[in-house]
Protein backbone atom coordinates (compact mmCIF):
# COMPACT_ATOMS: atom_id res chain seq x y z
CA UNK A 1 0.00 0.00 0.00
CA UNK A 2 1.34 3.32 -1.05
CA UNK A 3 -1.19 5.48 1.52
CA UNK A 4 0.05 6.51 4.88
CA UNK A 5 -3.39 5.43 6.15
CA UNK A 6 -2.61 6.33 10.16
CA UNK A 7 -1.94 9.51 9.10
CA UNK A 8 -4.91 10.06 6.59
CA UNK A 9 -7.38 8.85 9.19
CA UNK A 10 -5.72 11.39 11.64
CA UNK A 11 -6.00 13.86 9.31
CA UNK A 12 -9.94 13.02 8.46
CA UNK A 13 -10.46 13.00 12.69
CA UNK A 14 -9.08 16.43 13.42
CA UNK A 15 -11.75 17.78 10.76
CA UNK A 16 -13.98 15.53 11.77
CA UNK A 17 -14.78 13.19 9.04
CA UNK A 18 -16.65 10.08 8.33
CA UNK A 19 -15.51 9.46 5.28
CA UNK A 20 -13.07 11.19 2.41
CA UNK A 21 -13.55 11.28 -1.38
CA UNK A 22 -10.08 11.61 -3.58
CA UNK A 23 -11.48 13.03 -7.27
CA UNK A 24 -7.13 13.87 -8.19
CA UNK A 25 -5.47 11.79 -9.82
CA UNK A 26 -2.58 11.93 -7.95
CA UNK A 27 -4.94 11.23 -4.51
CA UNK A 28 -6.90 8.54 -6.71
CA UNK A 29 -3.79 6.89 -7.03
CA UNK A 30 -2.56 7.40 -3.35
CA UNK A 31 -5.97 5.85 -1.69
CA UNK A 32 -6.01 3.12 -3.96
CA UNK A 33 -3.42 2.29 -6.29
CA UNK A 34 -5.66 3.05 -9.04
CA UNK A 35 -4.16 4.97 -12.05
CA UNK A 36 -6.99 6.71 -13.66
CA UNK A 37 -4.78 6.86 -17.10
CA UNK A 38 -7.24 9.49 -18.37
CA UNK A 39 -7.07 11.58 -15.71
CA UNK A 40 -3.52 11.92 -16.08
CA UNK A 41 -3.70 12.72 -19.51
CA UNK A 42 -6.64 14.94 -20.31
CA UNK A 43 -8.92 17.46 -17.77
CA UNK A 44 -12.17 16.04 -17.21
CA UNK A 45 -12.24 12.33 -16.87
CA UNK A 46 -13.71 11.49 -13.13
CA UNK A 47 -12.42 8.89 -11.20
CA UNK A 48 -12.64 8.44 -7.14
CA UNK A 49 -12.10 6.54 -4.31
CA UNK A 50 -14.61 6.50 -0.82
CA UNK A 51 -12.56 6.32 1.89
CA UNK A 52 -14.61 5.81 5.37
CA UNK A 53 -13.10 5.52 8.85
CA UNK A 54 -12.52 2.08 9.61
CA UNK A 55 -15.40 1.39 11.67
CA UNK A 56 -17.77 2.03 8.71
CA UNK A 57 -16.28 0.17 6.02
CA UNK A 58 -13.86 -0.28 3.69
CA UNK A 59 -13.48 1.74 0.57
CA UNK A 60 -14.51 1.94 -2.94
CA UNK A 61 -12.72 2.79 -6.42
CA UNK A 62 -15.62 4.20 -8.75
CA UNK A 63 -14.00 3.72 -12.17
CA UNK A 64 -14.93 4.55 -15.60
CA UNK A 65 -15.52 1.09 -17.55
CA UNK A 66 -12.94 2.02 -20.37
CA UNK A 67 -10.56 2.11 -17.33
CA UNK A 68 -11.50 -1.39 -16.29
CA UNK A 69 -8.36 -2.78 -17.26
CA UNK A 70 -6.41 -0.96 -15.13
CA UNK A 71 -8.88 -0.96 -11.95
CA UNK A 72 -8.47 -4.83 -12.34
CA UNK A 73 -4.52 -4.72 -11.91
CA UNK A 74 -3.44 -6.62 -9.18
CA UNK A 75 -1.40 -4.00 -7.70
CA UNK A 76 -4.75 -2.21 -6.84
CA UNK A 77 -5.63 -3.07 -3.11
CA UNK A 78 -9.22 -1.52 -3.17
CA UNK A 79 -10.70 -4.20 -4.24
CA UNK A 80 -14.53 -3.21 -4.17
CA UNK A 81 -15.34 -1.17 -7.43
CA UNK A 82 -18.02 0.31 -9.13
CA UNK A 83 -18.23 1.04 -12.42
CA UNK A 84 -19.99 3.70 -14.76
CA UNK A 85 -20.18 4.40 -18.56
CA UNK A 86 -20.38 1.89 -21.32
CA UNK A 87 -17.57 0.67 -22.88
CA UNK A 88 -17.69 -3.07 -24.80
CA UNK A 89 -15.03 -5.67 -24.64
CA UNK A 90 -15.18 -8.83 -26.80
CA UNK A 91 -14.72 -12.09 -25.78
CA UNK A 92 -13.28 -15.14 -27.72
CA UNK A 93 -15.39 -18.33 -27.01
CA UNK A 94 -13.92 -21.46 -25.09
CA UNK A 95 -10.57 -19.42 -24.55
CA UNK A 96 -9.57 -19.73 -20.90
CA UNK A 97 -8.11 -16.33 -19.33
CA UNK A 98 -5.60 -15.17 -16.80
CA UNK A 99 -5.98 -13.87 -13.42
CA UNK A 100 -6.08 -10.32 -14.60
CA UNK A 101 -8.45 -10.91 -17.21
CA UNK A 102 -10.50 -13.05 -15.18
CA UNK A 103 -10.75 -9.80 -12.68
CA UNK A 104 -11.56 -7.62 -15.80
CA UNK A 105 -14.66 -9.64 -17.34
CA UNK A 106 -15.71 -10.11 -13.26
CA UNK A 107 -16.19 -6.23 -13.16
CA UNK A 108 -17.18 -5.54 -16.70
CA UNK A 109 -20.17 -8.15 -15.55
CA UNK A 110 -21.23 -5.61 -12.51
CA UNK A 111 -24.29 -3.37 -13.37
CA UNK A 112 -23.36 -0.09 -15.15
CA UNK A 113 -23.85 2.74 -12.81
CA UNK A 114 -24.68 5.40 -15.48
CA UNK A 115 -22.26 7.92 -14.77
CA UNK A 116 -19.31 9.02 -12.09
CA UNK A 117 -21.20 10.83 -9.38
CA UNK A 118 -24.43 8.22 -9.42
CA UNK A 119 -21.65 5.82 -9.33
CA UNK A 120 -20.04 8.17 -6.22
CA UNK A 121 -23.58 7.88 -4.81
CA UNK A 122 -24.36 4.21 -4.93
CA UNK A 123 -21.35 3.58 -3.05
CA UNK A 124 -22.02 6.44 -0.06
CA UNK A 125 -25.18 4.70 0.28
CA UNK A 126 -23.94 1.13 0.32
CA UNK A 127 -21.60 2.30 3.35
CA UNK A 128 -24.55 4.03 5.26
CA UNK A 129 -22.98 7.46 4.72
CA UNK A 130 -26.09 9.26 3.34
CA UNK A 131 -26.10 11.40 6.78
CA UNK A 132 -22.19 11.47 7.41
CA UNK A 133 -19.87 14.40 7.24
CA UNK A 134 -18.00 14.10 3.94
CA UNK A 135 -14.61 15.42 2.76
CA UNK A 136 -14.19 15.89 -0.95
CA UNK A 137 -11.17 16.73 -2.41
CA UNK A 138 -12.35 19.94 -4.42
CA UNK A 139 -9.69 19.59 -7.11
CA UNK A 140 -10.39 17.04 -9.12
CA UNK A 141 -14.27 17.13 -9.33
CA UNK A 142 -15.40 19.72 -11.98
CA UNK A 143 -18.17 21.86 -9.96
CA UNK A 144 -21.05 20.90 -11.71
CA UNK A 145 -20.55 17.69 -10.38
CA UNK A 146 -20.17 19.08 -6.96
CA UNK A 147 -23.11 20.25 -7.13
CA UNK A 148 -25.02 17.26 -8.39
CA UNK A 149 -23.40 15.01 -5.09
CA UNK A 150 -24.77 17.74 -3.00
CA UNK A 151 -28.30 17.16 -4.65
CA UNK A 152 -28.55 13.67 -4.29
CA UNK A 153 -26.56 13.98 -1.03
CA UNK A 154 -29.54 16.56 0.84
CA UNK A 155 -28.69 14.83 4.55
CA UNK A 156 -24.89 14.77 4.49
CA UNK A 157 -22.42 17.43 4.91
CA UNK A 158 -20.34 17.90 2.46
CA UNK A 159 -16.72 19.73 2.92
CA UNK A 160 -13.67 20.66 1.26
CA UNK A 161 -10.96 18.46 2.30
CA UNK A 162 -7.93 18.45 -0.59
CA UNK A 163 -5.91 19.80 2.74
CA UNK A 164 -6.26 16.45 4.39
CA UNK A 165 -4.74 14.83 1.38
CA UNK A 166 -1.38 17.00 1.58
CA UNK A 167 -1.44 16.54 5.27
CA UNK A 168 -1.31 12.53 4.81
CA UNK A 169 0.95 12.52 1.48
CA UNK A 170 3.69 14.75 2.95
CA UNK A 171 4.85 12.01 5.12
CA UNK A 172 6.40 9.04 2.86
CA UNK A 173 5.25 5.06 3.38
CA UNK A 174 8.48 2.85 3.09
CA UNK A 175 7.31 2.31 -0.43
CA UNK A 176 6.82 5.54 -1.19
CA UNK A 177 10.36 6.22 -0.87
CA UNK A 178 11.42 3.25 -2.15
CA UNK A 179 10.43 4.18 -5.62
CA UNK A 180 11.08 8.21 -5.06
CA UNK A 181 14.94 7.27 -4.35
CA UNK A 182 14.30 5.25 -7.46
CA UNK A 183 12.69 7.82 -9.47
CA UNK A 184 15.80 10.39 -8.62
CA UNK A 185 18.48 7.65 -9.04
CA UNK A 186 17.37 7.29 -12.92
CA UNK A 187 16.98 11.13 -13.19
CA UNK A 188 20.38 11.17 -11.88
CA UNK A 189 21.89 8.43 -14.25
CA UNK A 190 19.97 9.96 -16.82
CA UNK A 191 22.02 13.43 -16.97
CA UNK A 192 25.48 11.40 -16.93
CA UNK A 193 23.96 9.91 -20.21
CA UNK A 194 23.16 13.43 -21.71
CA UNK A 195 26.60 14.90 -20.54
CA UNK A 196 28.45 11.75 -22.20
CA UNK A 197 26.45 13.38 -25.53
CA UNK A 198 27.28 16.76 -24.57
CA UNK A 199 30.16 18.18 -27.93
CA UNK A 200 30.06 21.23 -29.62
CA UNK A 201 27.33 20.99 -32.94
CA UNK A 202 25.31 18.57 -30.67
CA UNK A 203 21.80 19.97 -29.88
CA UNK A 204 19.65 20.28 -26.80
CA UNK A 205 17.53 17.42 -28.37
CA UNK A 206 20.36 15.19 -28.66
CA UNK A 207 21.12 15.65 -25.06
CA UNK A 208 17.41 15.27 -24.57
CA UNK A 209 17.07 12.08 -26.75
CA UNK A 210 20.07 10.73 -24.73
CA UNK A 211 18.03 11.35 -21.45
CA UNK A 212 15.02 10.55 -21.93
CA UNK A 213 16.37 7.34 -23.47
CA UNK A 214 18.35 6.39 -20.20
CA UNK A 215 15.42 6.59 -18.41
CA UNK A 216 13.13 4.50 -20.59
CA UNK A 217 16.28 1.77 -20.03
CA UNK A 218 16.17 2.59 -16.35
CA UNK A 219 12.24 1.73 -15.80
CA UNK A 220 11.24 4.90 -15.36
CA UNK A 221 9.04 7.29 -17.62
CA UNK A 222 9.47 10.88 -19.10
CA UNK A 223 8.28 13.77 -17.50
CA UNK A 224 10.11 17.27 -17.15
CA UNK A 225 13.03 17.97 -19.65
CA UNK A 226 14.12 21.34 -19.04
CA UNK A 227 17.19 21.41 -20.62
CA UNK A 228 19.10 24.34 -22.26
CA UNK A 229 22.70 25.52 -23.61
CA UNK A 230 24.21 28.96 -23.50
CA UNK A 231 22.05 31.62 -23.35
CA UNK A 232 18.87 29.63 -23.58
CA UNK A 233 19.48 27.95 -20.16
CA UNK A 234 18.89 30.98 -18.17
CA UNK A 235 15.04 30.54 -19.82
CA UNK A 236 13.19 29.26 -16.22
CA UNK A 237 11.01 26.23 -18.30
CA UNK A 238 13.40 25.66 -21.50
CA UNK A 239 12.06 23.34 -23.89
CA UNK A 240 14.88 21.26 -25.77
CA UNK A 241 15.70 22.77 -29.49
CA UNK A 242 18.13 22.39 -32.18
CA UNK A 243 20.53 24.98 -30.65
CA UNK A 244 23.86 23.75 -30.91
CA UNK A 245 26.79 23.45 -28.25
CA UNK A 246 29.83 26.28 -28.80
CA UNK A 247 32.66 26.08 -26.46
CA UNK A 248 31.57 28.01 -23.16
CA UNK A 249 28.19 26.93 -23.19
CA UNK A 250 26.62 26.28 -19.96
CA UNK A 251 24.12 23.20 -20.08
CA UNK A 252 21.75 23.39 -17.47
CA UNK A 253 19.75 20.59 -16.57
CA UNK A 254 15.91 20.99 -14.67
CA UNK A 255 14.74 17.21 -15.53
CA UNK A 256 12.76 13.96 -13.70
CA UNK A 257 10.95 11.39 -14.68
CA UNK A 258 8.58 9.53 -12.71
CA UNK A 259 9.27 5.30 -11.56
CA UNK A 260 6.08 3.52 -10.54
CA UNK A 261 3.79 6.56 -10.75
CA UNK A 262 6.36 8.77 -8.32
CA UNK A 263 8.06 11.85 -9.47
CA UNK A 264 11.57 12.89 -9.82
CA UNK A 265 12.92 16.46 -10.03
CA UNK A 266 16.77 17.34 -10.19
CA UNK A 267 19.09 19.79 -11.42
CA UNK A 268 22.86 20.00 -12.54
CA UNK A 269 24.52 21.94 -14.83
CA UNK A 270 27.60 21.48 -17.20
CA UNK A 271 29.73 23.58 -19.30
CA UNK A 272 31.56 22.81 -22.67
CA UNK A 273 35.37 23.71 -21.64
CA UNK A 274 36.53 25.07 -18.99
CA UNK A 275 34.22 27.99 -17.04
CA UNK A 276 35.01 31.73 -16.80
CA UNK A 277 35.36 33.49 -13.86
CA UNK A 278 31.89 34.65 -13.34
CA UNK A 279 30.42 31.34 -14.15
CA UNK A 280 32.56 29.10 -11.51
CA UNK A 281 32.24 32.03 -8.77
CA UNK A 282 28.46 31.61 -8.97
CA UNK A 283 28.01 28.32 -9.45
CA UNK A 284 30.04 28.13 -6.41
CA UNK A 285 27.52 30.00 -4.54
CA UNK A 286 24.58 28.25 -5.34
CA UNK A 287 26.16 25.25 -4.36
CA UNK A 288 27.33 26.42 -0.67
CA UNK A 289 23.52 27.63 -0.38
CA UNK A 290 21.95 24.40 -1.19
CA UNK A 291 24.18 22.93 0.98
CA UNK A 292 23.80 25.18 3.94
CA UNK A 293 20.16 24.56 3.75
CA UNK A 294 20.74 21.01 3.43
CA UNK A 295 22.76 21.19 6.68
CA UNK A 296 19.41 22.75 8.83
CA UNK A 297 16.53 20.49 7.54
CA UNK A 298 15.66 18.10 10.44
CA UNK A 299 12.15 17.29 12.22
CA UNK A 300 11.11 20.27 13.71
CA UNK A 301 12.95 23.06 11.85
CA UNK A 302 10.88 25.47 10.53
CA UNK A 303 10.62 25.66 6.30
CA UNK A 304 10.57 29.30 6.37
CA UNK A 305 14.11 29.53 8.38
CA UNK A 306 15.63 27.38 6.01
CA UNK A 307 14.60 29.54 3.41
CA UNK A 308 16.13 32.79 4.81
CA UNK A 309 19.61 30.87 5.62
CA UNK A 310 20.08 29.64 2.13
CA UNK A 311 19.20 32.97 0.26
CA UNK A 312 21.53 34.75 2.69
CA UNK A 313 23.96 32.01 2.20
CA UNK A 314 23.84 32.85 -1.70
CA UNK A 315 23.95 36.47 -1.49
CA UNK A 316 27.03 35.87 1.28
CA UNK A 317 28.80 33.49 -1.38
CA UNK A 318 28.87 35.82 -4.18
CA UNK A 319 25.44 36.82 -5.63
CA UNK A 320 24.60 39.09 -3.74
CA UNK A 321 21.53 40.32 -5.42
CA UNK A 322 20.41 36.74 -5.39
CA UNK A 323 16.23 36.50 -4.89
CA UNK A 324 14.18 33.15 -4.76
CA UNK A 325 9.92 32.72 -4.12
CA UNK A 326 11.11 29.45 -2.70
CA UNK A 327 13.97 27.04 -2.40
CA UNK A 328 12.60 23.48 -2.47
CA UNK A 329 9.32 21.53 -1.67
CA UNK A 330 7.99 18.09 -1.38
CA UNK A 331 7.60 15.67 -3.77
CA UNK A 332 6.08 12.12 -4.51
CA UNK A 333 2.63 11.32 -6.78
CA UNK A 334 2.83 15.36 -8.01
CA UNK A 335 5.98 17.30 -8.16
CA UNK A 336 5.35 20.00 -5.55
CA UNK A 337 4.02 17.90 -2.72
CA UNK A 338 4.34 19.54 1.24
CA UNK A 339 6.32 20.91 2.43
CA UNK A 340 7.15 24.57 0.68
CA UNK A 341 10.33 25.60 1.66
CA UNK A 342 9.53 29.60 1.33
CA UNK A 343 9.36 32.61 3.14
CA UNK A 344 5.63 32.19 3.65
CA UNK A 345 5.68 28.95 4.73
CA UNK A 346 4.13 27.84 7.81
CA UNK A 347 5.49 24.23 7.01
CA UNK A 348 7.55 22.33 10.01
CA UNK A 349 10.02 19.74 8.55
CA UNK A 350 9.11 16.10 9.82
CA UNK A 351 10.34 12.77 9.79
CA UNK A 352 9.85 10.80 6.20
CA UNK A 353 9.19 13.90 4.28
CA UNK A 354 10.88 13.45 0.87
CA UNK A 355 11.77 16.88 -0.54
CA UNK A 356 13.82 18.65 -3.22
CA UNK A 357 15.92 21.22 -2.28
CA UNK A 358 17.08 24.12 -4.83
CA UNK A 359 19.42 27.05 -5.73
CA UNK A 360 18.45 27.90 -9.15
CA UNK A 361 19.85 31.25 -10.65
CA UNK A 362 18.71 33.07 -14.02
CA UNK A 363 20.39 35.54 -15.38
CA UNK A 364 19.53 36.73 -19.46
CA UNK A 365 22.19 37.10 -21.51
CA UNK A 366 24.49 34.95 -19.49
CA UNK A 367 22.92 31.52 -18.36
CA UNK A 368 20.58 29.75 -15.98
CA UNK A 369 22.41 27.85 -12.96
CA UNK A 370 20.69 25.49 -11.15
CA UNK A 371 21.48 22.52 -8.37
CA UNK A 372 18.21 20.08 -7.03
CA UNK A 373 18.81 17.61 -4.36
CA UNK A 374 15.85 15.08 -3.48
CA UNK A 375 16.42 13.70 0.82
CA UNK A 376 14.89 12.15 2.84
CA UNK A 377 14.38 13.72 6.37
CA UNK A 378 15.21 10.98 8.74
CA UNK A 379 15.74 11.22 12.67
CA UNK A 380 18.63 13.15 13.07
CA UNK A 381 18.78 15.12 9.39
CA UNK A 382 18.00 13.93 6.02
CA UNK A 383 19.57 11.27 3.46
CA UNK A 384 20.33 12.08 -0.19
CA UNK A 385 19.10 10.24 -2.90
CA UNK A 386 21.72 11.30 -5.60
CA UNK A 387 23.77 9.60 -7.48
CA UNK A 388 25.80 12.61 -8.45
CA UNK A 389 27.39 15.64 -6.61
CA UNK A 390 26.79 19.54 -7.28
CA UNK A 391 29.87 20.42 -9.01
CA UNK A 392 30.20 21.97 -12.40
CA UNK A 393 30.74 19.27 -14.42
CA UNK A 394 33.21 20.25 -17.14
CA UNK A 395 32.70 18.71 -20.28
Amino acid sequence: MLMNSMRLFTGMQERRLDALVATMPENVTYASGFWAMSQWIRRGPQAYVLTPVPALGEPVVIASSGLIDLAADPNVWVKDILRFGKFVIERTPDVPLDAHDSRIAELMAQDDEGEAVGALVKAIKMRGLQRARIGVDEIGILPQYWDRLAEALPDATLVRAADVFRYARAIKTAEEIRRLRRSAEIADLSIQSALAAAREGATEMDLARAFHGRTIAEGGLPVLGCIGVGARSAMTNVQPSERKLARGDVIRFDVGGRYRHYRADIARNGVLGEPNHKLAHYHRAIRVGLERAIAMIRPGVRAADVFEACVETVRREGIGHYQRSHVGHGIGLDGYDAPNIAPSSTDVFEEGMVICVETPYYEMGFAGLQVEDTLVVTRDGVESFMVSGTELRVV
